[in-house]
């Protein structure tokens, strides 16, 4: 293959500039499953930041077994309590993990577990409260070693 000067100058000048910008991100199916998971939790209600605390490593060696935390501060009253919490990996196949009910007799609304995350990508935790209130809290974990087949 034969390249002229030109050529060659204009092919590095392209590289140069997508070096400099990135490739662009385009929505993925995988934004669209939790955007749907979402959407279906929250039922319709705006989406508040607080109340909800994920807690989640930044750093997790293994994939196959990350451990995860959240925490709803919340009354806990018959008329205000926590209802349910989900959690969300953003990107595994699957991105629904867990969802976790509570009652008012639950007395606090806490939960852990370890999940399994295919590669880095952000851990979603929403809490949804009797009152119809949802509120939400997102957590980048990174993965060294994959978890779902990686």
């Amino acid at each position: 293959m034969n390249m002229t000067r030109r050529q060659a100058l204009a092919l590095g000048a392209g590289a140069a500039v997508l070096a400099m910008t990135g490739l662009p991100r385009f929505a993925s199916a995988e934004d669209a499953k939790v955007q749907a998971a979402i959407d279906a939790f929250a039922g319709g209600a705006s989406i508040e930041t607080g109340t909800v605390s994920l807690s989640a490593p930044e750093i997790a060696e293994n994939g196959n077994t990350v451990p995860i935390g959240v925490s709803v501060d919340s009354p806990m009253t018959d008329a205000d309590h926590v209802t349910a919490v989900m959690l969300l990996a953003a990107g595994n196949p699957q991105p629904g993990v867990a969802t976790f009910h509570f009652t008012s007799m639950s007395g606090s609304a806490d939960a852990t577990t370890r999940m399994r995350l295919a590669k880095t990508q952000d851990v979603i935790a929403l809490a949804k409260t009797s009152t119809g209130k949802v509120f939400m809290d997102r957590k980048t974990v990174k993965v060294t070693i994959g978890g779902c087949g990686g």
